[in-house]
């Protein structure tokens, strides 16, 4: 391993936006089945709490309470407007994609309020007091978007077809999506240039010496800043490791495979990374491995350069030599 000058991988922080997103699954239990499968035909409950009080959305434990709750109270699909905020610029994913409202609406017959968007052409029309009326989607299928909004009771009903009862509804799922612009320190960003070279850039606590990949800006150790830029070799030892068995949504490799804790040659913590090449009940502890580059053309600034790490063929590293990076 050398040390290295940043100069020729630049200085300026990278930035990149990120999406992460997922299907959360959830079984409903039998006080939201029954709600969720009211709205499939087009019916609103709440459930009464142990003070009277109907609460919409119903609530599986009194608030006063902690009880469980079971009395469901139907309710009517007008309310009003207890408050309100403009949305002028609705995100992907919001129930309407023009300009709407955002209300805390309380349903007749409720004694507690529900948010959901209210649909009118501009903010003049919206104030607190005003009645509106759900409007149902064409095609409600047991969720909380069965109500595709709210719109002004004492404008023309939008046209509700009839809603045929179906089977309860036992379970729902609710895409999660966090999309940001990430901007990474100046450490990393050097890292991840020097990735785009098909360099492995770590960093040296001046302290206790400690060899950090991906580089920290201070050391967990000393709390103090890294400095001495170190080069790495791509050739390093597996400490643990586990063998995936189970498929999941977006796999692109068939299990069995192997994800492993890969310590490279003179680096003082070990990262994650796809261990291929061999058979998955072959892969050990001390494992001697080498990184396998996608083709050059395809390098950006990301660690997904390395492909996969692959055996070297090289002799076990003895335990103890890595017994202190577990």
């Amino acid at each position: 391993m050398t040390a290295t000058s940043s100069a020729s991988i630049g200085s300026a922080p990278l930035r990149a936006p990120l999406d992460i997103g997922f299907d959360y699954t959830r079984s409903l239990g039998p006080l939201l089945s029954e709600f969720m499968t009211g709205l499939a035909a087009r019916r609103i409950h709440g459930v009464r709490g142990s003070d009277g009080r109907v609460h919409v959305p119903p609530v599986e434990y009194d608030p006063v309470t902690a009880e469980a709750l079971t009395e469901l109270v139907p309710v009517a699909a007008e309310g009003t407007v207890l408050s309100w905020a403009w949305n002028p610029e609705p995100l992907d994913g919001q129930p309407l994609s023009s300009p709407f409202a955002w209300i805390f609406v309380r349903l007749d017959g409720a004694d507690t309020a529900m948010l959901h968007a209210l649909r009118v052409e501009s903010s003049e029309q919206v104030r607190t007091g005003m009645r509106v009326r759900v409007c149902w989607a064409e095609r409600p299928v047991g969720h909380i978007t069965d109500i595709a909004c709210f719109e002004p009771a004492n404008g023309p009903a939008s046209e509700q077809p009839a809603a045929e009862p179906g089977e309860p509804v036992t379970m729902m799922t609710a895409p999660v999506h966090l999309r940001y612009q990430h901007s990474v320190s100046a450490e990393e960003s050097r890292y991840l240039r020097g990735l785009a070279e098909g360099r492995l850039l770590g960093q040296r606590c001046p302290v206790c010496g400690k060899v950090y990949i991906p580089p920290r800006g201070a050391c967990p150790t000393d709390g103090v800043p890294t400095e001495g830029e170190v080069e790495l070799p791509d050739r390093g030892v597996i400490t643990t490791f586990c063998i995936v068995n189970v498929p999941f949504l977006g796999q692109r490799i068939t299990p069995p495979y192997v994800a492993a804790y890969v310590l490279l040659d003179g680096a003082d913590i070990a990262f994650l990374h796809l261990v291929l090449g061999c058979d998955a009940e072959d892969v050990r502890m001390g494992m001697r491995v080498k990184a396998a580059w996608r083709p050059r053309e395809e390098w950006d600034t990301t660690l997904r350069n390395i492909d996969h790490f692959e055996p070297s063929g090289e002799p076990d590293a003895p335990f103890d030599s890595y017994a202190q990076h577990l």
